[in-house]
Parts: structure tokens; C-alpha cells; sequence
């Protein structure tokens, strides 16, 4: 009995040792046909110090994408090493699938532009076909890619909205997957989860984003967490041009952002603590849309400002501003929890700049 069973243990460690021997050499005549689909893919803009094919599948170090003239930063991508590892399967007919992608001492720019439309890579993104839409659509390389993650990278965030030069949000220790990708159509769910540090003048604060989004429809449902922010980092988004400049404090944030048919529903709540105010311009001085000396008596009486608010719209509305309506609903919200009516000030404004805008 003893020999009939080594006899089967030695026949199945040589089937599995045939079948990893399989595999491995699978991956390795997938990543070798991959290998100039690659080039090709990342455009005339990219260079690379070394491109190898190897066991576990192709490997790219020294990965650097130029920005073209106008972009903010110098780079639209940077990566120490891209480890991609193709699925056999693509061996078998379409689409081309990649089961993962790590890229590990990455570093991203994106920028949103005065429109508030939201680039990246444009690179590899924004290429124009050169074919008409019915041609290209029917021409498009399909591929599947199960899962991209992001190792200790950083993030670059310019938002030309809220500023006349792009204001400049840095993400540090990022560690990040999203999946699956169906390109070109993305018009599947992906998942994502993001983790790492936002920088700030003073100190850095904790971001976390989890959930899913549908790029084609633009249906998403989206958690947004930052802890212990620094205020400085985000005056662009809290104060007008106009108002009494922020000197210290941190804020916390959740969002709980939900699109659906191109609705948006985001109900979320900002805690700001140690809040310190630069000196205000007289009695008619505001932070937030709010009169400051209601900010200040505020924070003395409880230390901090607790504000919730809901963020709603159709986000395919021109007229429809994430960044006014966050104001609007931030300057309603604390009148309410400072007890100051400016309610129906904010929405008569409202009404009259729509009103000379014809809108």
C-alpha cells in the first residue's frame, strides 16, 4: 500500500511540476508577443531604460512619460518598475487580457481643467482616431486587465478651477489597486481603493477612497475619507478670494458620493479643529460664506466646527459646479449650525446672478 501511494504522491508532484512548467512558458510567449503592443501603446512621448521579458512576465524599469507644453508638471508618469503579467488565456483569441499590473515608486500627475473635465495621462488617453468613430470603434484593440496596483507612489492633483495658476495637491505614500479594465470601453464597474498621505504646509493628513466606477456612464459609488488635513493645503476650496485667509488648523471629511443616471447624491459631514483665522477686514468680514465673528465666537465657545451638508445634482448640467454648490451647501450648513441666516441671502444671490446670466 505504502508504494501505491508514493507511486501517486511522485505521479501528481509530476503533473503539477508539468503543469507550473506549462504555465510559466505560457506567460512567457504571452509577454513576449505583448512586449511590442506595449512600445506602441505608450506612445511617442515615453521612454524607458530597460524592457525584459522574464518568468513571471514583462518588466519596464525606468518608465518616464513626458508632459506635453502646457502641462503643469514636467511628467504625465513615472514609474522605478512596471511588472505586467499576462493571462494565457489571451494565447486563445480576444480580447487581450493582462492579469495584473504593479507599478511600484510611480509617481502621476492629473489635472482639472478650468471646464472641470478631469485628464490623465492624455498621452495615452486622449489620442485622437485616426479613422471615423464606426471605423475605430470596430477596429479598437480590446484588453482586459484585472488588476492595476500602485506601490509607494505619489500623486500629483492640479485644479485649474479654483485658481488662475492650477493650485497643486500632492498625495504621498500611495498605495492603490483598481480593477478589472475593459479598454477601450470602460464601460464596466472597476473597483478602487486608495490609501496614502495628503500633504500639507504644516503637517500631512490621511486620504482614503474606496468604491466603484463605470467610466462610460459615469454611474459611481464612492467613499471619501480625510483625517487630520491640513486646512492650509485646502484654503482654494473653503475661502473666496475675498475672504479672511486660513493660518492653522485640520480638517476631517467623509463623503459618501453616490451617481446614478447622472445624478449625484453626497451626503458628508467636515469637522474643522484648531481653526485659526487670519485678521479679518472689518465687521462685514466672512469665512465661508459665513460672518467671521460667528466663526470666531463659535470655535471659542466649542473648539471645533462640525458641518453637515449634501452635495446634489446632475453632473451632466453646465451650470452645475461641484465647487459652487460644496460652497453653497458649506456656507448653508454652518449658518445653520452657527445659528446665522444666510440661507436665503446665498439663494437670492443665487437666483440674481442667474437672472442677469439669463440662465
Amino acid at each position: 500500500m505504502e508504494t501505491n501511494t508514493r507511486r501517486r504522491w511522485k505521479i501528481a508532484a509530476a503533473w503539477a511540476l508539468a503543469a507550473a512548467l506549462l504555465l510559466i512558458l505560457l506567460v512567457n510567449v504571452a509577454a513576449r508577443q505583448l512586449r511590442p503592443l506595449v512600445i506602441d501603446a505608450l506612445g511617442p512621448r515615453a521612454s524607458i531604460d530597460d524592457i525584459a521579458v522574464t518568468w513571471r512576465g514583462l518588466e519596464l524599469r525606468g518608465l518616464r512619460i513626458a508632459a506635453a507644453k502646457g502641462w503643469p508638471a514636467e511628467d504625465e508618469l513615472r514609474a522605478a518598475r512596471v511588472s505586467v503579467l499576462p493571462d494565457p488565456r489571451s494565447l486563445f483569441g480576444s480580447p487581450w487580457r493582462i492579469a495584473r499590473v504593479r507599478i511600484e515608486g510611480g509617481y502621476l500627475s492629473m489635472l482639472r481643467t478650468r471646464e472641470g473635465k478631469l485628464k490623465v495621462v492624455p498621452a495615452l488617453l486622449d489620442r485622437a482616431p485616426a479613422k471615423n468613430d464606426a471605423t475605430a470603434k470596430s477596429d479598437a484593440f480590446a484588453l482586459v486587465i484585472g488588476r492595476v496596483a500602485l506601490d509607494d507612489s505619489a500623486l500629483e492633483f492640479y485644479d485649474a478651477t479654483v485658481s488662475a495658476r492650477p493650485h497643486r495637491l500632492r498625495v504621498q505614500k500611495l498605495d492603490a489597486t483598481a480593477g478589472p479594465i475593459h479598454l477601450p470601453a470602460l464601460d464596466q464597474p472597476i473597483e478602487i481603493a486608495i490609501a496614502g498621505q495628503l500633504v500639507g504646509p504644516r503637517r500631512n493628513g490621511d486620504i482614503a477612497i474606496d468604491g466603484q466606477l463605470t467610466p462610460a456612464t459615469l454611474d459611481a459609488q464612492i467613499d471619501t475619507r480625510l483625517h487630520g488635513v491640513d486646512l492650509v493645503a485646502l484654503q482654494p476650496y473653503l475661502v473666496k478670494a475675498s475672504e479672511a485667509g486660513v493660518r492653522s488648523g485640520t480638517l476631517d471629511l467623509t463623503l459618501d458620493a453616490k451617481v446614478h443616471n447622472k445624478r449625484l447624491h453626497a451626503p458628508g459631514r467636515v469637522v474643522l479643529t484648531g481653526l485659526e483665522l487670519a485678521s479679518g477686514s472689518g465687521p462685514f468680514a466672512t469665512f465661508g460664506g459665513v460672518p467671521r465673528q460667528a466663526v470666531v465666537a463659535a470655535l471659542k465657545r466649542d473648539g471645533k466646527i462640525d458641518v453637515r451638508f449634501t452635495l446634489e445634482g446632475r453632473i451632466d448640467d453646465p451650470n452645475f459646479s461641484i465647487n459652487e454648490n460644496f460652497a453653497t451647501r458649506m456656507a448653508s450648513s454652518m449658518a445653520e449650525t452657527l445659528g446665522v441666516s444666510v440661507t436665503g441671502v446665498v439663494e437670492g444671490v443665487g437666483g440674481l446672478v442667474k437672472g442677469l446670466l439669463g440662465r
